[in-house]
């Protein structure tokens, strides 16, 4: 039995290229790149947090995230605030356009997923229902593993 980790590698890596394309197909309108509303999810997982720390969680330079986040200011999705006692620093908050915009884009790769899985045989629906909590379980390993200071191979 050969590992399932080139194939699994490879499923979710087109998975999430068939999720990019489905989703600017359902809301073509949308102007935001996938980096810009993988940060303002982020945010939205993470009401607050400092620059930094959204660099650190994103695994991006932070002149990458200064960058983005003044360009998410400019259309009014993302506010900067004092990091409260020490003025030196910044909190970022999503306005209500941001979470408007973050749960939008949720909302579509829902349904995205629920129309796909309706052409699915059923036998399959229930085997990827059945995976999700494992799934889970991966992406955590995986969130470990890049937090971890220590490179993998």
């Amino acid at each position: 039995m050969t590992a399932p980790e080139p194939a699994l590698a490879d499923v979710v890596a087109r998975l999430r290229r068939a999720m990019r394309r489905a989703a600017r197909t359902a809301d073509p309108d949308n102007t935001l790149s996938v980096a810009q509303l993988e940060l303002l999810s982020c945010l939205f997982e993470n009401p607050g947090a400092r620059p930094s720390r959204i660099a650190q969680l994103l695994k991006l330079a932070p002149n990458s995230v200064t960058t983005m986040v003044t360009g998410l200011r400019s259309r009014d999705l993302v506010t900067r605030t004092s990091g409260g006692d020490d003025r030196r620093t910044v909190a970022l908050e999503l306005t209500d356009t941001g979470r408007a915009a973050v749960e939008r884009w949720q909302g579509h790769n829902a349904a995205i997923l629920a129309a796909a899985l309706d052409g699915v045989h059923p036998a399959w629906r229930h085997l990827i229902a059945a995976a999700v909590p494992a799934l889970n379980e991966l992406v955590g390993a995986i969130d470990a593993l890049a937090e971890s200071e220590q490179p993998r191979p």
